[in-house]
């Protein structure tokens, strides 16, 4: 074997080298762009429902926040609400109570005003009958 054998022998190999390396470099490309083909629309739809997702869940953050705001004025308008229930229904009771006490009192003073003209009447009556009975022996004494 010869010096100049063996100086193409490792030209040759360089050259493989080389070549290997042109191979690997395209293949690199290659790959690199299938990679991208098969991946790209997968990761731009899950960035797509990623930015979806989050605008749904800040929405629901912010509903969530104006409903339990909500919650809170809901609450205290409702114990408001059932106060102002119970003093009308207390309220009620007090002007019927007194309504009826009224009309008790009203009730008593009219039959005592009528039972003072019964008495009168009475009285009255008995004085006739008196009278009558006077009359009456007045004239079997003149008989």
């Amino acid at each position: 074997m010869s010096e100049e054998y063996i100086r193409g022998q490792i030209s040759a190999k360089e050259d493989e080298i080389t070549r290997i390396e042109e191979e690997a470099s395209k293949k690199d490309a290659s790959a690199e762009a299938e990679i991208e083909v098969e991946f790209d629309l997968q990761i731009e739809e899950a960035k797509a429902k990623v930015d979806e997702e989050e605008g749904l869940r800040d929405e629901a953050i912010q509903k969530s926040e104006e409903w339990t705001q909500k919650k809170k004025e809901k609450i205290a308008t409702a114990k408001d609400t059932n106060k102002k229930l119970a003093n009308l229904k207390s309220d009620k009771d007090k002007a019927l109570n007194e309504k009826l006490k009224e009309i008790e009192n009203e009730k008593k003073s009219q039959i005592k005003e009528v039972q003072g003209e019964i008495k009168t009447l009475q009285k009255q009556l008995i004085a006739l009958e008196k009278e009558k009975e006077k009359a009456k022996k007045a004239q079997e004494a003149e008989d």
